[in-house]
């Protein structure tokens, strides 16, 4: 009998170790990232450093003519913006070694347009070296910008400009350590210095430097060197630079059509569900409307809560966020940056200060054959290394997360084990509220990182249902938080009548001054339109009497209202809709005719009175996917209508890629009449928009 006892439990032991063999390890669902490509996407947030000639020419793209002279920081210190990026909890920098102008941030032996003739450290600097040597220090990984154009050199477009570019690279990926990441930019040929030429050199950017053999030059020189950008890259543009990916975004992208020239801006926002390459998203932006430093943009540093707004755009939808910080012309990361990512760092610690659901209770409705290597625990463990699977043949399931008291809860982090693959293409999320389950979220894509933003609700339960997976679920990480209140900014408005609007969420009070002052409670309270015609700031705030919270304050800066001002003519578009130039809402937009060719479009403008002006502004329009911008121009000032003097002329630098308001300055001239010529435009339309010109004072 004692034996027949025995005998049985041996026999159960063994079945139950038998059933143990069968549940298998899921299969990688094609395509996976390799090891460097996991690591970086750990990375999550990391800095850009835009730093050259143009820092100190006040350019956003060097023509390439630039005297190495004009480079001189004068309290240059790269361990001040490690420091800045270790506090601000970024993991790495990259650098633009060499951006459009040619100029070197290294003493490179191939080239004279380096630091050796700056008068920075008597020729001596190096800033590729200092800041690699203070990522080391800091425990920041260091990365290179290096830009394929060069508008400098002599040989650019030719078979030989493709050698120096490639010795260059040899240089930053063999004496400066580490590399994580190399970065190439999309923009390459136009026009350009060119040792003297002083032309327009077209390439065909995806041919012209062959770039299987410089990928295969990086691997062999460095081969966990992440190469981003032009090629078969490792990583891909998130299609803007407002650092936003799409709420659906697949890592994987139909690289074979890309190097065909086939995918189109917006997907590579999304990425493709049927991509044959692992080629995730990395979204890049500036903390101001610029990429290098210019001191007018000193008090347009992006608000906190586009900071904030940006953060779960990028990292929050499956995407790495590049932030660029522009070094001013001391050498530093300019205070009101710092400031600003003090602020946001302050926000993202209080918004996950608190996992709702660590050491809850967790119930599969599928767990892959009750293996406890794939559990429902596994989700919570807080290792991103296990995770929750299903059977095979299950590509719907759910999860859910019992809490011992309800709890409110406003956030929802997700994670895939992706080291085989992205594979949930959509999900709901569900509260229970009382006895009842209420749906809070319907989504597609969740990759490395998904979080989720939504109205706050007092749960006893939460659901995660996978509703449909390429393959059978990998969930590797869930966790809930209550984020505290968030007031955000109002909105100011003034139109060219010098009426001012300021817009807010309902459930808070407005206050704002227009003297200069900080705006307060014991300020003016908005009760509704007023006018502010002069020159000047209005400020207001938010603020939140439940809470007993202000916002952040928010700043316009006013010329004086262009009340008096007239469009006299404009050479080509409708005359009837030329008043929404200088109308003061850049919302309304005037379009010149399409012509079957491109014509250079001539706006004159009446300012009323004589008025001393030092540059102008130029809003492109915002909305839409053919925004026909103006990519070159000329301003010409007058007294008189009789004799006009040209003051301004030139490029609006990456308006393509970056579509923000255009400021240009000049010497001051008394001016009663504008006359301002579009040249040319960005996108190759034969058209041109504007939402907004201006002049500054």
């Amino acid at each position: 009998m004692k034996l027949n006892k025995i005998a049985i439990v041996l026999v159960a032991a063994l079945a139950f170790i038998a059933c143990k063999k069968q549940v298998t390890k899921p299969e990688a669902c094609l395509p996976i990232p390799t090891q460097k490509q996991l690591d970086w996407h750990e990375m999550e947030m990391y800095a850009f450093v835009h730093f050259t000639t143009n820092t100190f020419t006040n350019k956003e793209w060097g023509f390439g003519d630039e005297s190495p002279e004009v480079f001189n920081p004068t309290e240059f210190d790269a361990r001040q913006w490690a420091r800045v990026v270790k506090e601000a909890g970024m993991k790495g920098i990259i650098l633009t070694a060499k951006h459009h102008d040619g100029f070197c941030l290294w003493p490179t032996k191939y080239n004279e347009h380096n630091l050796t003739k700056s008068p920075w450290k008597n020729g001596k600097g190096d800033v590729v070296k200092e800041v690699s040597d203070a990522c080391k220090e800091y425990g920041l990984k260091f990365g290179v910008y290096l830009s394929p154009w060069d508008r400098n050199h002599a040989e650019y477009g030719r078979e030989g400009y493709v050698t120096y570019f490639r010795n260059q690279l040899e240089e930053l990926l063999t004496n400066y350590g580490d590399v994580f990441e190399m970065w190439f930019d999309g923009a390459n040929g136009g026009s350009g210095y060119y040792g003297g030429a002083n032309e327009n050199r077209k390439i065909n950017t995806l041919k012209y430097y062959n770039w299987d053999e410089t990928y295969k030059l990086i691997r062999e020189i460095s081969p966990k060197t992440l190469v981003w950008g032009i090629g078969p890259a490792e990583a891909r543009w998130i299609g803007n630079e407002r650092g936003i990916a799409e709420t659906t975004n697949w890592s994987m992208l139909r690289q074979k059509d890309d190097l065909a020239g086939k995918v189109r801006h917006k997907e590579y926002m999304t990425g493709h569900i049927d991509g044959e390459k692992w080629v995730p998203g990395e979204a890049d932006v500036s903390i101001r409307p610029g990429w290098f430093y210019h001191k007018n943009e000193d008090d347009k540093v992006k608000s906190l809560e586009d900071m904030v707004d940006i953060y779960y755009s990028s990292v929050g939808r499956n995407a790495t966020l590049l932030l660029n910080l522009p070094v001013d012309r001391r050498g530093l990361v300019h205070e009101n940056d710092e400031t600003r990512l003090k602020e946001l760092v302050k926000v993202l610690h209080a918004d996950f200060k608190e996992n709702i659901l660590k050491d809850v209770e967790v119930l599969a409705s599928n767990e892959r054959g009750n293996d406890s290597d794939y559990e429902a625990e596994n989700a919570t463990d807080g290792n991103k290394q296990t995770y929750w699977a299903t059977d095979n043949e299950v590509k719907a399931a759910s999860l859910t997360f019992e809490l011992a008291e309800a709890k409110d809860v406003n956030r929802l982090l997700l994670q895939e084990y992706i080291a085989l693959g992205q594979r949930v293409k959509a999900f709901t999320v569900e509260a229970k509220v009382g006895e009842n389950w209420v749906e809070i979220a319907n989504e597609t894509t969740i990759g490395y990182k998904r979080i989720l933003r939504f109205k706050k609700v007092n749960a006893s339960a939460l659901r995660v249902s996978i509703i449909d997976s390429r393959a059978c679920p990998l969930i590797a990480n869930v966790e809930a938080f209550n984020a505290p209140a968030f007031i955000r900014s109002p909105k100011i408005k003034r139109d060219s009548e010098g009426k001012v609007q300021i817009e807010a969420n309902h459930d808070v009070e407005i206050y704002y001054t227009i003297n200069g002052s900080t705006p307060s409670k014991e300020s003016t309270k908005y009760q509704g339109e007023f006018t502010f015609a002069d020159a000047g700031a209005i400020k207001a705030i938010s603020y939140n009497k439940d809470a007993n919270k202000y916002s952040q304050e928010k700043l316009m800066k006013c010329s004086k209202t262009k009340s008096s001002w007239k469009v006299l003519s404009v050479s080509n578009g409708p005359m009837n809709k030329a008043y929404k130039i200088i109308d003061g809402d850049p919302k309304n937009i005037f379009n010149s005719d399409n012509e079957e060719v491109f014509k250079p479009v001539e706006v004159k403008i009446d300012m009323g009175e004589a008025q001393n002006i030092k540059g102008f502004t130029y809003m492109p329009r915002q909305n839409g996917h053919s925004l026909n911008l103006i990519a070159n121009y000329e301003l010409y000032t007058s007294l008189d209508q009789k004799k006009w003097k040209k003051v301004s002329s030139g490029e609006f630098s990456n308006i393509k890629n970056n579509p923000i308001e255009q400021h240009k300055f000049f010497s001051s001239v008394k001016a009663r009449y504008l006359r301002f010529i579009a040249k040319t435009t960005a996108d190759g339309t034969n058209r041109i928009s504007i939402g907004e010109f201006d002049v500054i004072h």
